[in-house]
C-alpha cells in the first residue's frame, strides 16, 4: 500500500533522527515512489530545520556522505565549537604572536563566522576585541601560512627542500638541501626540523656524531625550493614530531644529554610543564630533585635563568 506524502516525510524524518543513511533508490523502492519523490521529501525536512522558528531540531543539517552513499543528518552542536572552545583556541592563537597580523586575523574572523553558532558571536567578539585591537605581530613580518603549508606538504611526500637561510648568530646567509620532517612551533616562532643533504658534518657541526635533526626559524628562511628529487625514510627510523618535541624546549640545536638538578621553587608543577621529560626523583627540605632528557645547549640557559632556585647541576651527555 502507498503511503501518504506525510506519512512518507515523518518516516525519512525518523529515520534520519535515528542516525539510519537513506539510501534514495532502496527507499524510494520501499515507499512505491520516484527518487525525484524522495529528494523533494529531503528538501522539504532540510527546509523545515532551516526555517522553523520553534528551534525544534534547528542545529540538525542534513549532507549527502558519498562514503556510505547515502544522506545523513549532523548535529551542528557536536560539530561546532563550544563557546568556552572558541575562546580558548582564539586566546591561544593571540597569546602565541606567531604569525602577522594579517594572517592571525584571517584565521580568527574564519574561525569566529564558520564555527560559532550565529546567537553567540555577540556573546564572543568583546571578550576578545581589545587583544586583537592591540596585537603585536612579530618584528619579522613575514606571511608564513603559504610557506607553511608548501613545506608540510614536502614533509608528508618526503621531497628534498632547498632554501638559503640567515644564521641568526652571524647573519651569514648559508645554502641548504634538506631532508625536511616535521614543523613546530615555540616562543613566537615557527621551526622546520630537517636533515641536511651532502654536508661535512665535521668541518659544520659541534658534534658530528648528531644523529638528530638541524633546527631552521621558517622565517629566516628564503628562496625555499620544493625539489622533485624524493628521500627515503625508513620506517625503523622514522623521525618522530612528537617525542622529538618532548626534548626540545628551547629550539637550539646539540647533544641528547641527561640533566639532573635540585629546585627549590614554590611551584614545582611549572618546572614539570616547562620540561615534558622531567620526573621528580625524590624530595627533602632542600627541595625537589629532578631529571629530565633534553636536546641542545637551550637548557643550559634556561638552568642559568633559574639560578635563584636551582642548585646542584649534573649533565650527563648521551
Amino acid at each position: 500500500m502507498k503511503k501518504s506524502k506525510y506519512d512518507r516525510i515523518l518516516s525519512l524524518y525518523s529515520m534520519l533522527n535515528a542516525g539510519e543513511i537513506i539510501d534514495k533508490a532502496k527507499v524510494a523502492s520501499q515507499f512505491n515512489v520516484t527518487e525525484r519523490t524522495i529528494q523533494r521529501d529531503i528538501s522539504d525536512i532540510r527546509a523545515f530545520y532551516c526555517n522553523n522558528t520553534l528551534g525544534i531540531g534547528s542545529d540538525n543539517i542534513i549532507e549527502f556522505d558519498r562514503k556510505k552513499a547515502g544522506y545523513t543528518m549532523i548535529n551542528l552542536k557536536k560539530t561546532l565549537f563550544t563557546n568556552s572552545e572558541i575562546l580558548a583556541v582564539i586566546k591561544i592563537l593571540l597569546e602565541s604572536r606567531s604569525l602577522v597580523k594579517s594572517e592571525m586575523m584571517q584565521i580568527i574572523n574564519k574561525l569566529i563566522e564558520q564555527c560559532v553558532f550565529e546567537k553567540n558571536k555577540k556573546l564572543l567578539v568583546p571578550l576578545i576585541n581589545n587583544e586583537m585591537f592591540h596585537y603585536v605581530e612579530p618584528r619579522h613580518g613575514k606571511q608564513l601560512l603559504d610557506m607553511l603549508w608548501d613545506v608540510g606538504t614536502a614533509i608528508l611526500e618526503n621531497k628534498f627542500v632547498s632554501i638559503e637561510y640567515i644564521r641568526s648568530y652571524d647573519d651569514k646567509k648559508v645554502t641548504r638541501k634538506l631532508k625536511p620532517v616535521g614543523i613546530l612551533v615555540s616562543d613566537f616562532y615557527f621551526y622546520l626540523t630537517a636533515f641536511i643533504d651532502n654536508i661535512d658534518k665535521t668541518e659544520h657541526f659541534d658534534n658530528p656524531d648528531d644523529l638528530f635533526p638541524t633546527i631552521y626559524r621558517i622565517d629566516r628562511m628564503q628562496n625555499i625550493k620544493i625539489l622533485d628529487e624524493k628521500f627515503s625514510m625508513p620506517y625503523n627510523n622514522r623521525f618522530e614530531e612528537g617525542e622529538f618535541r618532548k626534548r626540545i624546549q628551547f629550539m637550539y640545536g646539540g647533544k641528547l644529554q641527561k640533566v639532573n638538578f635540585l629546585y627549590s621553587g614554590r611551584d614545582v608543577n611549572s618546572v614539570l610543564d616547562r620540561l615534558p621529560t622531567a620526573e621528580i626523583i625524590s624530595k627533602n627540605e632542600e627541595g625537589y630533585l629532578i631529571k629530565a632528557e633534553v636536546f641542545g645547549k637551550g637548557i643550559d640557559m634556561w638552568l642559568k635563568s633559574q639560578e635563584e632556585y636551582v642548585k646542584k647541576v649534573g649533565v650527563f651527555n648521551e
